[in-house]
């Protein structure tokens, strides 16, 4: 770099100066090296733990009050606030500490709220510290990547794979449902499977694995689109009690799936249910439905449990002190390894800006997940499917368990998932 004379450092300052009156907007400055234009500010964060460092503002959209993963969302919400406390009392990201607590939105799980509240924050914004939902941001996608705001996913939709402003984690549904075949092939030798599902990414990308897994294993396929709402499940129920299928993988909302397997049960189907991981919440075992649950569930999951021994759950436990143990926790904390590793990577770099976090994510080759997901997860320079993480965990409802699932069997690879080519959008299949 060229040194600049007296003048030049003036004017350098001069303009510096300028620009920083428009942190937050579109201006692009340069500070202490590093290049920054939107949601990065030489001014410390709210309540930081370095007021000599500069913030940078993450927006968190989620489903926080009434639509049907608040359950979920809340935990996931509460751990990332944590993840990010740690990673500032560790000294941050660089010269910078990261907040995500002031832009934080309710999405109420509406697409149409969801970039709503997301065209509120944008303006304050480096990137999306969290996204919650498929459908809610498909709704968003398209702006995402006109205005190049990295974000990350509170869902597994195997179409984020092909979208450069997505660092996702952990296995898609998609493959979630494959390796829930092939562990039910080998554990109770099923002949049919039926995909019960909300309509959209989420369960649409779970139907169409169920769909490629069956046909690659010789098993019947059948498809039930169902709505979210306890009581719009009639259609689901009565599919299921005149289809008797062998399995049932279902993917819904806690609430939906309590209400389908208390009362197909209640009926008499003795067949088996795998959910896909955002069915579960352990209020479950509470409900009418639990008798149910624990004879007939079974629960797919990207990663382990709450209770799991590896660094990053250990660190998790240790920074979520007295919280009743929920896998929404897990998640949220997972979710965050690779917007860290990318902005750390942009700072090292020089550029903070949306360009430059997104350049730093899209030539990650691997994040560190401590210990949480394996070792090369988190490669988003390797294309969707190369890239694509392929683990999926077994878990049963069990009430001495701290969330109310114990592991059947460990993060396993099935053949039909190791061997499918992730070419586009597994719900494009369906």
């Amino acid at each position: 770099m060229k040194r600049l004379g007296p003048l030049g450092a003036a004017a350098l300052l001069l303009l510096s100066g300028a620009l920083t009156a428009c942190r937050g907007g579109d201006a692009e400055t340069q500070e202490g090296g590093v290049k920054t234009d939107t949601g990065v500010t030489s001014e410390p964060c709210p309540g930081a733990v370095d007021s000599n460092k500069g913030c940078i503002y993450l927006g968190i959209i989620s489903d926080l009050t009434e639509g049907p993963f608040r359950a979920l969302a809340v935990p996931i919400t509460d751990a990332q606030k944590a993840f990010w406390k740690r990673v500032n009392q560790a000294g941050g990201i660089g010269d910078y500490e990261v907040d995500v607590t002031k832009y934080v939105r309710d999405n109420k799980y509406n697409p149409q709220t969801h970039n709503q509240v997301y065209q509120e924050i944008k303006p304050n914004v480096l990137g999306l510290a969290q996204t919650l939902g498929s459908p809610t941001t498909a709704a968003i996608i398209g702006d995402l990547k006109s205005s190049s705001v990295v974000a990350a996913p509170a869902s597994w939709t195997s179409g984020w794979a092909f979208e450069d402003v997505i660092v996702e984690s952990g296995a898609n549904y998609c493959v979630e449902s494959m390796n829930a075949l092939d562990y039910a092939k080998d554990t109770y030798s099923p002949k049919s499977v039926m995909a019960v599902h909300l309509a959209g990414d989420y369960g649409d990308d779970a139907a169409a694995g169920a769909k490629l897994g069956a046909q690659a294993l010789g098993m019947t396929f059948t498809d039930v689109k169902t709505d979210s709402g306890a009581d719009k499940q009639a259609g689901a129920i009565q599919a299921i009690l005149t289809g008797k299928p062998d399995v049932v993988i279902l993917t819904t909302g806690p609430a939906d799936a309590a209400v389908i397997i208390g009362q197909t049960a209640a009926r008499g189907f003795k067949g088996r249910f795998i959910g896909t991981s955002p069915t579960w919440n352990p209020a479950l075992l509470q409900s009418a439905a639990a008798p149910a649950l624990l004879a007939l569930y079974e629960q797919t999951a990207p990663w382990n449990a709450w209770g799991t021994d590896t660094p990053g759950h250990k660190a998790m436990r240790d920074a979520l002190p007295g919280v009743t143990p929920n896998d929404g926790y897990t998640a949220g904390w997972v979710w965050s390894y690779p917007m860290k590793a990318a902005l750390q990577k942009a700072f090292d770099n020089g550029d903070l800006t949306r360009a430059g976090l997104l350049n730093a994510a899209k030539s990650l080759a691997s994040v560190d997940y401590e210990g949480m997901l394996p070792s090369g997860a988190g490669n988003y320079a390797g294309g969707p499917n190369e890239g694509a993480v392929r683990v999926t965990a077994i878990y049963k409802a069990d009430r001495a368990a701290p969330t109310g699932v114990s592991q059947v069997k460990d993060l396993f690879t099935g053949p039909t998932a190791g061997a499918y080519t992730l070419d586009r959008p597994c719900y494009e299949k369906l």
